[in-house]
């Protein structure tokens, strides 16, 4: 069992060595095998050493040749553009060149101006091209130096190339300047504009105002009616002119020449607007200082201001409104808006300083009191045109003309205010050293005085005057302050202006000389008969109320003619009187007292018929009938009576005169013409009841009273 075991072992043991010494035979030949790879290794080692150091070269220029390649193609790229927009700039130049060959042959205007769009189109265009030009221009020669640069460093070619591409750069980077500018400046983008602003300026040229003569004759028509006429402004320009206006105002700013497109616009336009304007003749208008006012006829003067307010008003409403609107559709598109309302001040203000300078010059001239009317319309013209001239000058451009307007206001609230209460006191100086009527008739001053004031008291001046007044006021007192209202305060000024006329009816009437006791009565009489009636049922009268008209005129004229008919024919009627004594004397005393009192009566009647035809003048045919009845109601029942007691004693028929003889007479008398004293023909005799002559001197101021009232 043992040596079983053993022998098994043993040839294990024997298995194990030969596989060991195959194995070791194995590895002797792997490790010659490895020897041989290892050296192979170090061969091919030494070969790719050998082959790096020869591609080397080989890498760093490949590397250089991608680099270059890509300097190359960013300088090329831009500069492959540049050539494209230089050949676009040459085609549009060649299309405008052939536009403005049509431009120059077409008679058509609406031809005409659609080939202008398309000019302005081609000069936009063209302008794009070199403003990209100019744009592009500067980097791609930064883009060729740095390839230059480039290849210079990297010797990626000979010196001698590098030099001729150094001098190629240099010439080409002059060229472009030389170039671009030429095309800038010089060249035909240069002649293009000037051909626009020509262009610009013939077309705003043809634009003209349309109708202002036309309008001006219906305000005055118009003015002469009871309609107000509403003035508006026309449109200006046709749709395609408006078109091009504007998009060649838009080229020319964006060409820097926003200046000189100003400066034809404003040229041109105020030509124009001026022009239409002088289509009215406004010669007046050459006259504008306060001395030439002054040294103008009155009728010249009021015929300018009227023509002033028409004037104006159209300036404003018609003319200027439609240059506002046309400025703004023009020029309303540079710069935001913000260019055109200058525009448009410019062209206003040398119109409107011509309007104003006039204005000013009446409102600085003397304050004649005539001119109040001419002053009051010029200041409701401002007031009523005051909306529409904030509205056309609103704005900040505007406000220079804005300050002007309100400062001709306040000169002629000033002139205004000035000239009526200087008028008040013309009238109440108007009696230092002037001679009252020798005739009592109602005075000049008074006339005009009386007709000045129901002038003023209308409607149509009553509203600005008080206005005026007010705004007098409000100026005095602090605008803080209470003002009376319009009415009150227009009664107020009246009642002053009737106050110091009053005051110098009572200087002329205490004028006359003292012997002469009747004229100051006849001119009382006359002067405030005159005053009540020609105010009464008038707006004078109603502003000044009736009461005051009453109190200070119609009983101060009852009172005088009461004077007047106690001094001249009260005593006429007294000779007539019966005598206590008369019946106690003889038949023979009785009879020549009878004839002696009747020749004084007739003397007295012949004297006052003389100084009735040459110092008693009643010019008021109304006044003048009241007072002749009420003379025939004194004087003829006296005379009758006086023939009724007295008849017997007196001699035959025709040695006196008939109580109808007298009323003729007495007819005559206050009609005007001559007397003739014709005697009694028969004896009829009118039937009048005895009265005291002072109960007929108060039933004469009953008559007139009556008669005024109705």
């Amino acid at each position: 069992m043992a040596t079983k075991e053993e022998d098994s072992r043993l040839s294990d043991l024997q298995l194990a060595c030969t596989d060991l010494r195959t194995l070791l035979k194995a590895s002797a030949l792997m490790e010659q095998n490895l020897k041989k790879m290892d050296y192979k290794f170090n061969l091919i080692d030494e070969t790719l050493t050998s082959a790096s150091r020869r591609v080397a070269p080989l890498q760093s220029m490949s590397m250089a040749s991608r680099a270059l390649e890509t300097r190359i193609n960013r300088a090329v790229t831009p500069a492959l553009a540049l050539l494209d927009n230089f050949k676009r700039s040459e085609s549009i130049q060649d299309k405008l060149l052939d536009l403005s060959s049509k431009l120059s042959n077409e008679k058509n205007m609406n031809k005409r101006l659609k080939t202008l769009i398309k000019y302005v189109d081609c000069v936009d265009q063209l302008k794009a091209a070199i403003t990209s030009i100019c744009e592009e221009g500067e980097p791609v020669i930064q883009r060729l130096q740095e390839v230059v640069e480039f290849l210079s460093r990297t010797k990626a070619t000979d010196q001698y190339r590098i030099h001729r591409l150094r001098e190629t750069l240099i010439t080409l980077k002059a060229l472009y300047e030389t170039e671009v500018d030429a095309m800038r400046f010089e060249g035909l983008l240069d002649e293009a504009l000037l051909n626009l602003q020509d262009e610009y300026e013939n077309i705003l040229q043809q634009i003209k105002h349309q109708n202002i003569v036309d309008q001006s004759q219906a305000v005055d028509k118009d003015n002469e009616g009871d309609d107000q006429m509403v003035i508006m402004g026309s449109n200006l320009g046709t749709e395609l002119e408006i078109e091009l206006l504007r998009r060649i105002s838009q080229t020319l700013a964006a060409e820097d020449c926003l200046d000189i497109c100003i400066d034809i616009y404003v040229k041109v336009r105020y030509r124009r607007v001026a022009k239409a304007l002088m289509r009215l003749n406004p010669e007046y208008l050459r006259t504008h200082s306060p001395e030439e006012i002054d040294e103008m006829a009155w009728e010249n003067l009021e015929t300018a201001i009227t023509l002033w307010i028409q004037h104006f008003e159209l300036a404003v409403k018609a003319v200027l409104v439609s240059e506002k609107n046309f400025c703004e559709q023009v020029l309303g598109g540079i710069m935001d808006g913000l260019v055109w309302p200058e525009c448009f001040v410019k062209i206003a203000d040398k119109i409107m300083a011509v309007f104003f300078r006039f204005g000013e010059g009446v409102a600085r001239s003397s304050k004649e009191p005539q001119k109040l009317f001419k002053l009051l319309d010029m200041f409701e013209s401002l007031e009523k045109l005051k909306p529409a001239f904030s509205q056309v000058f609103e704005g900040e451009a505007g406000t220079d003309i804005c300050v002007r307007f309100r400062e001709l206001e306040k000169l002629l609230i000033h002139a205004s205010s000035k000239v009526f209460w200087e008028f008040g006191l013309q009238i109440e100086g108007n009696s230092d050293g002037v001679p009252p009527p020798q005739d009592g008739s109602v005075p000049k001053i008074v006339r005009y005085a009386v007709n000045y004031m129901k002038y003023l008291a209308t409607e149509a001046y009553s509203v600005p005057m008080a206005r005026v007044l007010r705004t007098e006021q409000i100026w005095k007192a602090g605008i803080l302050s209470r003002p009376e209202s319009d009415e009150n305060l227009l009664r107020d000024a009246v009642s002053h202006i009737m106050e110091a006329l009053q005051r110098n009816v009572e200087a002329k009437r205490s004028g006359y000389r003292v012997d002469k006791l009747a004229l100051p009565h006849v001119f009382a009489m006359n002067t405030y008969w005159y005053i009540y009636m020609r105010t009464k049922n008038t707006e004078l009268g109603k502003l000044v109320g009736d009461q005051y008209m009453k109190k200070n005129y119609k009983v101060i004229a009852e009172e005088s003619a009461y004077m007047y008919q106690k001094i001249v024919w009260v005593p006429l009627v007294r000779v007539l009187e019966k005598d206590d004594d008369l019946e106690l004397e003889s038949k023979e005393a009785m009879v020549g007292m009878v004839r002696a009192k009747m020749e004084a009566f007739m003397k007295g009647l012949d004297d006052v018929s003389k100084r009735h035809k040459g110092y008693y003048s009643i010019p008021d045919e109304d006044l003048r009938e009241q007072i002749r009845l009420a003379t025939v109601k004194l004087v003829v029942p006296a005379y009758s009576e006086f023939l009724d007691s007295f008849s017997v004693s007196l001699p035959g028929k025709s040695s006196y005169l008939s109580p109808e003889s007298v009323q003729e007479l007495l007819c005559q008398i206050f009609e005007g013409g001559e007397v003739k004293l014709k005697r009694r023909g028969s004896r009829d005799r009118t039937a009048g009841g005895s009265s005291a002559v002072d109960g007929a001197v108060k039933g004469f101021r009953r008559t007139r009273s009556n008669t005024s009232e109705k």
